[in-house]
């Protein structure tokens, strides 16, 4: 798009004909062919040096107008594919079939759904908590460590998110961490973590938990990509609106 509107603006203001070029021994001779008449339109006009200002937009008006033809055909070609495209056309063709089909085929994509069933059922052991710590419970009955991470929580559940609280995760360079929520993307089917930092007011809770976010990238675990940081202060807490937001972005 915009390198259709750059040539289509240089066109809206171009002179009006084409430029035509001979060669004439070792002279080079410039042509304005238009429609005055039938011998100016196939043979042009001499341009003489007085008007030479007027060859270079000419040429460039030629060039625009190729550009223009390519790009307006790329961009239907385009427009036709994004408008039989779908996303899940693939899982329609499995969805489809008969129960009895789907058990005798192999699909070369796993639907959403028997892909998180699968990932659900992999065990795993949390972190414990302290003694005598709060007793925070989620809407799905889990213990969680804060009233933010059960914000967090309650806003998965709500929403008909799945997700694993504190799953360790092997982190080289760093050790094994247990991220606040892991959870499987349905946009690009991997796994996503979610940390929510909620005392970034605290110069030594801020440094770990800058440490812990460059030990994710230097294991490939990309910010805005496969990692959701939240943060809070004494002074600025988590909003509802923000949760559903980044999870409208990487999630659903």
């Amino acid at each position: 798009m915009k390198i259709k509107k750059c040539v289509e603006d240089r066109l809206s203001s171009a002179p009006e004909g084409t430029l035509r070029i001979t060669n004439c021994g070792k002279r080079t001779q410039y042509m304005l062919c238009t429609g005055k008449n039938e011998k100016c339109k196939r043979q042009g006009e001499y341009i003489r040096r007085e008007n030479s200002n007027i060859v270079k937009p000419l040429a460039q008006k030629a060039y625009d107008k190729r550009i223009k033809r390519i790009v307006d055909r790329r961009l239907k070609q385009l427009e036709n594919i994004c408008n039989e495209y779908k996303d899940d056309e693939l899982l329609e063709i499995y969805n489809s079939q008969s129960d009895i089909r789907k058990n005798m085929v192999e699909p070369v994509e796993t639907p959403f759904e028997q892909r998180i069933q699968k990932w659900k059922e992999v065990p795993y052991q949390g972190k414990g908590f302290a003694e005598g710590a709060p007793v925070i419970l989620s809407k799905k009955g889990e213990r969680v460590r804060s009233k933010s991470e059960k914000i967090l929580a309650d806003t998965f559940y709500d929403m008909g998110i799945e997700y694993k609280y504190e799953c360790p995760l092997l982190l080289k360079g760093y050790g094994t961490i247990y991220p606040d929520f892991t959870l499987l993307s349905k946009r690009t089917r991997k796994e996503v973590y979610w940390e929510h930092d909620g005392r970034m007011d605290d110069p030594d809770y801020a440094d770990k938990a800058i440490r812990k976010i460059d030990s994710y990238i230097a294991n490939g675990i990309i910010p805005g990509d496969r990692l959701i940081v939240t943060y809070e202060t004494s002074n600025f807490v988590l909003r509802d609106r923000t949760v559903k937001e980044l999870i409208h972005a990487a999630i659903l």
